[in-house]
């Protein structure tokens, strides 16, 4: 970026004791700074997830054999076909079934010839035998109105016909004609598809804005452009430490069948917000709900109708009502307002009643919503914030050496220098080392080989490129051995000497890496000797030396790597999962303060 002129001083007289920068007008319309009002508004947040469509588990049925027999008919005869409640499916041979049958009769007869008895007992006592015979055909799967013509007909029957209990699509057909059963065993799996189970995986990051009970919308590549509706009925408890996700369960009607299992899903939540991560929901103010069925909402206390669990009042699951008695609006600022780098956001305010003076301060981020961000902390409503400019605003506090986005505050001196000598010494970096100990600037500037090479070869692994990746280690091998160790005396030269045979042990797998996996292994290995290398001895540049580290590498052994930038690039997975890993340590370069060969970062390096 262009730099902008100054006009006027710096001076200690900030919000949190830091320089205000001021700008004349001529140099705020060059740089074209704006600046825009934090503000307390409800903003909605769309909370993204995909996922895929599932059979409705309370709508599934197991058609088995309630008695041993043979199969000799089956009326369905492949998966996929659509039964109503009451079709008839099965016709079972079963002498057991048979043996039961006359057990009722011969009671019904014997309670016939006992009626006129004047004993009382014997009358009840061949009612009873009469109703545990009708009772044991029940449970073997025989209607009422099949038990009422055994003893009206009073002929028994060898064969049982089973029937669909429920209305749906076949999924599973276990048994063929002929075949003989046992009890329990299973004929037919039925599914009602005319209510389904979509399950979403929300990150981790999204949490705060789910809620039991909310709305989400679908779309599907089958039905292009159409969108489908259900609610949030079970949110997982337990986190995923791989995929850093929660399982999602929506409930989904489908009454047009449009929907199929295994259908792959896009959904969206749309959560409005108030202040404490509250997701207003003016329909739900007041009102109670079922906690496993959310379509049950009721104006009062009672039961669900479907399970007869109790319901609970809506704001206990985290809503609240959208009046401004129910919430308070959150404190946002627009997206372009904040300068983010890793976990620290900075903005630049400008000072009351004095245009043109500006200062920075460290806020604390919430949520993306909109065109907006949440603020939590280290902003007051009204505050102006740059929101255009505020780049060429930090490369000017950067130039002048001031605290910016790149460069916080410190409280002590940066490690990176010596305060007894700046000119070409540094302290030794890492607790094995001895801080009393110097590093001589000649033999800093021999590790730029090494530290250019294997960046080389990490971007090469990005993307990848075994072929480039060899290139790079034939650079690093080179400048390993260029690198002069007599420049180094006492435990300096023997940590050196440790840090050397680790290096040349990796160099040396690596010549024998047959593959760009093995090649990767051996690269992790090498990361680990030069992530030392820097800590002890430093580096020169102009940017930053980031350690990253990939849980999820070498079957989620783990495994760090050393870049430069913020934006992760993962040299273990590659092109396959680019951005996974998260940052770790940060080094930064040893800049000489009276070299004047040496010149500010650029802006652009953010």
């Amino acid at each position: 970026m262009d730099l902008i002129p100054v006009t006027g001083e710096t001076q200690a007289e900030g919000a949190q004791g830091v320089p205000i920068l001021k700008l004349s007008e001529s140099a705020r319309k060059i740089a074209q700074v704006q600046v825009s009002p934090a503000q307390r508004k409800f903003v909605t947040a769309e909370v993204r997830m995909v996922g895929k469509i599932d059979y409705d588990e309370t709508r599934l049925a197991q058609i088995s054999a309630w008695v041993p027999g043979r199969i000799d008919r089956l009326f369905v005869d492949f998966t996929g076909t659509r039964v109503q409640k009451g079709d008839h499916l099965v016709s079972l041979y079963s002498p057991e079934l048979l043996n039961a049958q006359k057990e009722l009769l011969e009671s019904k007869k014997s309670t016939e010839e006992l009626k006129n008895s004047t004993i009382e007992s014997i009358r009840d006592s061949s009612r009873q035998m009469v109703e545990a015979a009708r009772e044991k055909l029940r449970l073997w799967g025989l209607t009422p109105e099949q038990i009422s013509q055994i003893e009206e007909t009073g002929t028994p029957t060898d064969h049982l016909t089973i029937y669909s209990p429920l209305g749906g699509i076949v999924i599973r057909k276990n048994a063929t004609e002929g075949m003989y059963v046992e009890t329990g065993m299973e004929i037919y799996s039925i599914a009602d598809l005319t209510h389904l189970w979509v399950r979403l995986e929300a990150y981790e990051s999204d949490l705060a804005l789910v809620r039991h009970g909310q709305e989400v919308e679908f779309s599907t590549e089958a039905w292009p452009g159409e969108v489908f509706k259900g609610k949030i009925a079970f949110i997982d408890p337990i986190l995923n430490d791989m995929t850093r996700t929660v399982k999602i369960r929506v409930n989904l009607p489908n009454p047009e069948g449009k929907l199929k299992p295994n259908m792959f899903v896009r959904a969206i939540v749309h959560s409005t917000i108030a202040e404490g991560d509250k997701v207003i929901a003016p329909q739900l103010a007041g009102k109670w709900i079922c906690s496993m069925h959310p379509e049950i909402i009721k104006e009062s206390a009672g039961t669900c109708d479907i399970c007869d669990m109790p319901l609970v009042k809506a704001e206990t699951l985290g809503y609240v009502g959208g009046t401004k008695e129910d919430a308070r609006p959150p404190l946002t600022i627009p997206l372009s307002a904040p300068l983010i780098t890793g976990k620290r956001a900075l903005v630049y305010v400008q000072l009351p009643g004095k245009e043109g003076e500006y200062e920075p301060r460290d806020i604390v981020l919430g949520h993306r919503a909109q065109d907006s961000y949440i603020v939590l902390s280290g902003l007051n409503e009204g505050d102006l914030v740059v929101t255009n400019g505020n780049f060429k605003i930090d490369s000017e506090v950067q130039i002048q050496g001031n605290p910016s986005m790149m460069n916080p505050r410190e409280t002590t001196p940066p490690p990176s220098y010596n305060p007894k000598s700046r000119d070409d010494l540094v302290p030794v970096r890492g607790d094995d080392n001895p801080s009393t100990s110097s590093i001589p600037a000649e033999f800093r500037n021999q590790l730029d080989g090494i530290f250019s090479s294997y960046l080389s070869m990490h971007k090469a692994l990005v993307k990848d490129n075994l072929k480039n990746a060899k290139e790079g280690f034939k650079a690093f091998a080179s400048a390993l051995d260029k690198v002069d160790m007599g420049l180094l005396t006492g435990d300096l030269h023997m940590a050196w000497m440790k840090d050397l045979e680790d290096m040349r042990k990796s160099a040396g797998n690596m010549t024998k890496a047959e593959g760009i996996e093995q090649f990767r292994a051996q690269f992790a290995s090498l990361s680990e000797s030069l992530t030392q290398v820097a800590r002890r001895f430093g580096f020169n540049g102009f940017e930053p030396l980031i350690r990253y580290h990939c849980p999820m590498a070498f079957n989620n052994r783990g495994a760090d790597w050393l870049q430069r930038g913020e934006q992760i690039e993962n040299p273990y997975f590659g092109q396959l999962m680019p951005r996974c890993g998260e940052k770790k340590e940060v080094f930064t370069p040893v800049v000489p303060a009276s070299s004047s060969k040496i010149r500010p970062p650029l802006p652009h390096s953010h």
